[in-house]
């Protein structure tokens, strides 16, 4: 993982100051939320009991039938076609086990009073009001009352189409002697409908159904009629808080009185739609997700039945919020508060009493506070999280810096080209990692100039040494020795002739390493160098088959020929030492860039992993030791020991021409390549 990203997941740990003030923000809405709570249920109660002490009639108990305001011209013809509207708000006139059998619907406009009655019966058995039997056929029978009167009318018909109503009992003048209906059927049952003058309208009904195919029929006592009341909102708008709306609900939920209506502040109104989208989103989905829950809260329906209702119905005030998406629609806030409180009179409940407020009306500041925070949050993260990043940009430019001087001077054995390490004055941890990483090249390259001095000081010390053991050995060798002492003194021949060998080695490698730092370089045909030498290779090879491939143009190099020459000698010195009579060795040349490689390859064995990297080292060699090969009974010379220093003599002349010496075992597994990257030797500028 790199160091940019670790620190751009540090960058988002800050991630955490906007979810602590989201948090803290819900909380504020919350408790905002149930301040405007109780503020309002405060309110509402505030009001019933202003209602009370006006002395406001207040909807009877129990059961009703609740008449609408006509929405359109009603027609008598005992279609349901203009009644379509108010169908979904029909009341039950059978029994409570058979809610779907029978119907009513009430309106009532300037003049009439509308009755609708929808009777779902596919078995018909008619018969005419009038009829003798008629009570034993399929009828209504309705029941209307007035102040003391009372009276009752049977509504049946033989066929569809317009009848009169047949009284059965009962007297009053306020109530119509002769009652006309509309009589209609379908496959699904049949429907009456009438009406009544205004003036005759009563003040309690009940319809009964009759179904000749069912033995039990049960009758309905009279229920009141519910209108809306003029005088009661009235009262209310006295009352009622500017920017809200109160309606008065029976013990059923159905609406008797209603003022006022739900607006949004002007700055509200005016702000842009898409401001308004926004915070609308930020405050459903952030703040409060459980308003897009809620049921939509009814607006202008004339029965309402969400929770909060029942539960005041029930004696307990309650509170809910409801998303309006009719508000939404215009423009305005799609949140309201409604609050309901019970309205009772001598401990009996006979009503509820709902206040409803539009939230943008609400001190919900929250909306606007949580914008400002999760912008300032967003380019705080923004601002830390570039601050981060440019940090370990550049953080990450020193460390690669350092990375870079370091693996060139361990490329170099130690040398640092005369330039110090960078961030060596730093004052950071940096500049003290690059300090002690400088100690310890100068601590490597003293070292690995130990070793490179080594082989010449140690031939230079052994000369002299090796001198006296040589001369005491012809001085011991014109002395009469027994034949045993004689063994002996054949094998210190042996082992300093081999000693001699040894110092030879290293004088000639000290001797190469100076002509290799005073060499002076020249234009000349790197192909045509390469081409002599392998055609001096084959003989001495044999019988190993000898593969080229050389270029046939010329390549032209500055540089050192016959140092180029012996570094192929020493690769190929130990090509051969590796590779068996029947084996193959490859010499190939290529242009690389601005320069040339120069490859030796052997059949044979592949190089130990562990050496790959040392092999070009002075005094490392892979080769078995020599000592084990000396026949020392038949005096045989030992073979030429191998200190390694070939392979280092190749690396400097591979350096000397600004390249480098690589080995490598081959893909296939068969052998070796020792691989020469030459660059030329620097042009020397001529001042005079």
């Amino acid at each position: 993982m790199s160091l940019r990203f670790k620190l751009l997941l540090l960058a988002l740990s800050t991630l955490a100051l906007p979810l602590a003030g989201w948090l803290i923000v819900r909380q504020m809405e919350e408790l905002l939320r149930q301040g405007q709570e109780q503020t309002l249920t405060a309110s509402a109660k505030a009001l019933a009991r202003s209602l009370a002490a006006l002395k406001t009639v207040l909807p009877p108990a129990g059961q009703a039938f609740y008449v609408h305001p006509c929405a359109q011209d009603m027609r008598v013809d005992g279609y349901a076609d203009d009644w379509a509207a108010l169908m979904p708000f029909a009341q039950n006139i059978g029994p409570a086990d058979d809610a779907q059998k029978a119907k009513l619907l009430l309106c009532v406009d300037g003049d009439y009073l509308y009755l609708l009655a929808v009777v779902r019966d596919t078995t018909r058995t008619r018969a005419d009001a009038n009829d003798s039997n008629a009570l034993l056929r399929d009828h209504l029978t309705l029941s209307l009352a007035h102040d003391n009167d009372l009276r009752r009318y049977l509504l049946a018909s033989a066929a569809p189409g317009r009848f009169d109503a047949r009284v059965l009992d009962g007297e009053g003048e306020s109530l119509p002697q002769v009652l006309s209906a509309v009589w209609q059927e379908d496959a699904n049952g049949y429907r009456v409908e009438l009406r009544l003058p205004r003036t005759q309208m009563p003040d309690s009904l009940t319809l009964n159904e009759f179904d000749a195919d069912s033995p039990n029929n049960a009758h309905i006592e009279l229920r009141p009629l519910l209108l809306r009341s003029p005088s009661l909102s009235e009262d209310l708008a006295q009352f009622a808080p500017d920017g809200m709306r109160v309606r008065v609900l029976s013990a059923e939920g159905w609406v008797i009185a209603e003022s006022g209506q739900l607006e949004a502040p002007a700055s509200k109104a005016t702000a842009p739609a898409l401001r308004r989208w926004f915070e609308n989103l930020i405050y459903r989905s952030l703040i409060a997700p459980d308003m897009t829950r809620a049921q939509d809260f009814a607006t202008n329906l004339p029965r309402l039945s969400s929770p909060e209702i029942w539960q005041a119905l029930s004696g307990v005030a309650a509170t809910a919020w409801h998303p309006a998406p009719s508000l939404a629609a215009a423009g305005q806030s799609s949140v309201v508060l409604a609050a309901a409180v019970p309205l009772k009179e001598n401990n009996e409940v006979r009503g509820a009493l709902l206040l409803e407020q539009s939230g943008d009306a609400l001190p919900l500041l929250t909306n606007r506070a949580l914008l400002i925070l999760i912008g300032a949050s967003l380019g705080a993260l923004v601002f830390a999280g570039a601050i981060l990043f440019a940090f370990a940009g550049v953080l990450g430019l020193r460390i690669r810096r350092l990375r870079d001087a370091v693996e060139r001077a361990q490329h170099a054995r130690g040398k640092l080209d005369n330039a110090p390490l960078p961030l060596i004055g730093a004052k950071d941890e940096l500049g003290d990692l690059a300090r002690s990483f400088s100690h310890l090249l100068d601590e490597v390259a003293a070292y690995t100039d130990y070793l490179r001095t080594l082989a010449s000081k140690l031939s230079h010390e052994l000369q002299t040494p090796l001198a006296i053991v040589k001369s005491s050995l012809d001085n011991l060798d014109q002395q009469a020795v027994s034949t045993d002492a004689r063994t002996y003194l054949v094998r210190a021949r042996s082992g300093a002739e081999r000693l001699g060998a040894i110092v030879r080695a290293m004088s000639e490698a000290s001797r190469m390493e100076r002509a290799i730092a005073g060499v002076d370089a020249e234009e000349f045909d790197l192909a045509a160098v390469v081409r002599g030498c392998v055609d001096a290779y084959r003989p001495l090879l044999a019988p190993r088959r000898v593969e080229a491939d050389l270029p046939a143009a010329r390549l032209v190099m500055h540089g050192a020929p016959e140092l180029i020459a012996q570094a192929l000698d020493k690769l190929i010195d130990n090509a051969k030492s590796f590779t068996p009579e029947d084996g193959w060795i490859r010499i190939a040349l290529h242009v690389h860039g601005d320069g040339a490689i120069v490859s030796v390859a052997n059949q044979g064995p592949p190089l130990p992993s562990s050496m790959a990297d040392r092999l070009f080292d002075s005094l490392v060699s892979v080769r078995p030791s020599s000592a084990q090969k000396v026949t020392v009974v038949t005096g045989a010379p030992a073979e030429p020991p191998h200190l390694g220093l070939g392979l280092s003599i190749v690396r400097l002349i591979a350096e000397l021409h600004h390249g480098k010496a690589q080995a490598s075992n081959l893909a296939d597994g068969s052998g070796v390549e020792f691989a020469l990257e030459l660059r030329g030797m620097p042009r020397r500028s001529l001042v005079g």
